[in-house]
């Protein structure tokens, strides 16, 4: 008996809790800790109702495990204190003042009311949650990397505003009314920006009586558990269902979901910032100190995380797989990877143990993993990130190389011609594979297309750090109008430089991704950081919707084109026609033109279509000038012509299915700033 409660020793292989009948077990680490107790709590009291030490011989190795007999997970939550040396320039910060979050919580008290501040000087404390979620006979299988298309969404963003027209705005619940929407734009693949449990108040600021907030959510408080403000009731012992049921949702819509994930820094921040968990458990294993016991920043938020220690890969093993298995998760996306491969002292790894095991782990098998192949500290890493032919790379070349090629700039037409068919320079297909790029234009962080092609310079004075926060180097042309205007000519052209991206993206060899929202040209006013903003300036107006239909039945045309034309993808069979799986062209054919003046390119990928055997050969011609140039097409074999299907540069038609797209003879023009995209046809198949 322990402050009343009949104990035992409990399940030490089982960190976290566990229920079991008449009790719940609970286990957790510490290395450093000399003792540790357990609080109970009654839900939102500031005073535990009972404090139960650790007995010595529950304490094998440097685990603790206990089981508490009658208990009602409904009645209580709980949290830790341990004690220890308190020495930081070691880096040991043990202090049995300080209530803290399992690092193996399911779920987070205290934070399902979104902007609601809480007392952090109560500590954070976790809830025992049902694992009770009923699958069915759900038996969705994963996309190939080839075969995805990814969408890059908010959960809150998405459908926060009145003009998203849903009955549970900002939630789970939101997007999941929203299915309807995804499954008729062709969307395959949802990526949702962090849904790990972060606090939004933890920085929270008065600016022009605006209040800013963590909004984006990329300071997680814990890796287990979902963001509960996130749903759109309260979800008592049951965190996570509404999330579930988004995910089961879009796997019968036949829609992949990945996370983006943050394991590189916590919320805990720098030797200033609050206990929470990990600083309080083993803060010299979690992360990565100095030799004086200061926090190494790669992360620009305060610390970075110690992912190779055997400890911390444990963790994110474990989070990974919980992931997978309780939730259904199909992909990851990891924010900042490259501190992910860095060593105790900061420097970067050849072959990081963490990267390793991931990319070889039994259960994460088939998930996806997609590195942001750098970090805050400098570490760029793209094209050359530990792969094991497992990890795929934000391509952030991609983006640069295509933002300055598609507004016209001199000098990148070489570069650009690599991008388009999957970045082999970058990617080198025998180590890499062919799927290895992530291939994006916009994402969450930086302009949207809108503004690519509105703003010269970014406009983050809202943020209030007096516009210095946010890159500089946005490679974005307003089409000579700073901002916003009604100005017919430079809205046309707006538009049309959107319609050549999303073309040129989605004619691109890798897997395209961009931001939501972009199908239909919505704005973050110029605002390139608006990682605090949550307000109009981050929230998607679907009034935009109806105002630019014409922009997102392109998107809509590109994406089922992309589907239809796997050559586009990856290699096929050999070409009937003799033609190389993808070849490079200019004004003239098989004359490709990569001089530093030159704004004209053309891309021909060419195979037999797997199912049907047909001939797949379509050619992506781009001319970023402001002239129009006359273009000669690769003659056909006998019996074949060239068909239009897509001409951003046609002012009344951009797009012609079949059996509508326009014969072409050897020779078109090619209009100024514009994309055409041609397909070989037999020249009797329409008629």
């Amino acid at each position: 008996m322990i402050s009343g409660f009949q104990v035992r020793p409990g399940f030490f292989l089982y960190p976290g809790t566990t229920v079991i009948p008449g009790g719940v077990n609970f286990t957790i680490q510490s290395r450093g800790a000399s003792s540790c107790e357990l609080l109970l709590f009654h839900r939102e009291a500031e005073e535990p109702f009972a404090v139960l030490p650790f007995p010595d011989h529950y304490r094998i190795g440097f685990v603790y495990s206990m089981i508490v007999f009658g208990l009602d997970i409904e009645e209580f939550e709980y949290a830790y204190r341990l004690d220890g040396p308190y020495e930081p320039k070691k880096g040991l910060l043990f202090d049995k003042r300080q209530i803290l979050l399992d690092p193996y919580a399911k779920a987070v008290t205290g934070q399902s009311r979104w902007g609601c501040k809480n007392d952090i000087s109560h500590g954070y404390r976790a809830r025992v949650v049902r694992n009770n979620f009923d699958w069915g006979a759900e038996k969705h299988t994963p996309l190939l990397m080839s075969d995805t298309i990814i969408y890059e969404l908010h959960v809150r963003g998405f459908t926060k505003d009145t003009s998203s027209g849903v009955d549970h705005p900002g939630t789970f619940r939101g997007v999941m009314e929203k299915i309807p929407y995804l499954k008729e734009l062709g969307i395959n693949t949802v990526e949702l920006m962090p849904v790990f449990e972060f606090d939004e108040m933890r920085d929270c600021r008065l600016i022009d009586e605006n209040q800013l907030l963590d909004y984006w959510g990329y300071n997680p408080v814990s890796f287990f558990a979902p963001n509960t403000s996130y749903a759109s009731s309260s979800e008592y012992n049951q965190e996570g269902w509404e999330l579930k049921q988004l995910i089961k949702a879009l796997h019968e819509a036949g829609m992949d979901v990945i996370f983006d994930v943050v394991f590189n820094h916590t919320a805990e921040g720098n030797e200033e910032g609050p206990y929470i968990s990990f600083r309080g458990f083993d803060n010299n294993i979690y992360y990565l100190l100095t030799p004086d016991g200061q926090y190494y920043n790669f992360s620009g938020c305060g610390n970075s995380l110690n992912c190779n220690h055997p400890v911390v890969q444990n963790l994110i093993l474990d989070c990974l797989r919980y992931w997978v298995t309780d939730y259904h998760v199909d992909g990851f996306r990891f924010d900042l990877a490259s501190i992910l491969g860095r060593n105790e002292d900061g420097s970067p790894m050849s072959q990081p143990p963490l990267l390793q095991s991931l990319a070889f782990d039994s259960i994460l098998g088939k998930v996806k993993l997609i590195a942001e192949a750098w970090d805050a500290g400098g570490l760029y890493q793209v094209g050359s990130f530990p792969s094991w032919r497992r990890w795929a790379e934000w391509n952030g070349k991609y983006r640069d190389d295509m933002r300055r090629f598609l507004k016209g700039d001199y000098g990148v037409i070489g570069s650009a011609a690599l991008r388009i068919v999957g970045s082999p320079d970058l990617y080198h297909p025998k180590e890499r594979g062919s799927n290895a790029s992530v291939n994006f234009l916009t994402c969450h962080d930086g302009f949207s297309l809108n503004d690519l092609y509105s703003y010269n310079t970014k406009h983050n004075e809202a943020n209030g750090w007096g516009n210095t926060d946010g890159t500089d180097s946005n490679d974005s042309w307003n089409c000579g109008f700073e901002g916003e205007t009604d100005d017919p000519d430079v809205c046309r052209l707006r538009m049309r430089m959107m319609m050549n991206a999303f073309a040129v993206l989605l004619c691109s060899r890798g897997t395209p991704m961009f931001l939501s929202g972009d199908e239909f040209a919505d704005t973050r006013f110029g605002n390139n950081n608006p990682y605090c903003q949550d307000n109009l300036i981050s929230w998607l107006n679907w009034d935009l919707l109806e105002k630019n239909r014409n922009l997102f039945s392109f998107v809509k045309y590109m994406i089922a084109f992309r589907k239809k034309h796997t050559v586009i993808c990856r290699d096929l069979e050999k070409s009937r026609f003799g033609f190389p799986s993808v070849s490079f062209h200019g004004t003239v054919p098989w004359h490709p033109d990569l001089a530093y003046d030159s704004h004209v390119l053309g891309v021909m990928f060419s195979g037999q279509n797997e199912t049907s055997g047909y001939e797949d050969t379509v050619y992506l011609a781009v001319n970023t000038y402001w002239e129009a140039v006359y273009l000669t097409l690769p003659p056909l074999p006998d019996g074949f012509e060239w068909r239009i299907a897509v001409n951003t540069g046609d002012p009344l038609r951009q797009t012609f299915p079949e059996p509508d797209m326009p014969k072409t003879k050897g020779s078109v023009l090619l209009g100024e700033r514009s994309v055409i995209v041609f397909v070989a046809y037999r020249n009797d198949i329409f008629s």
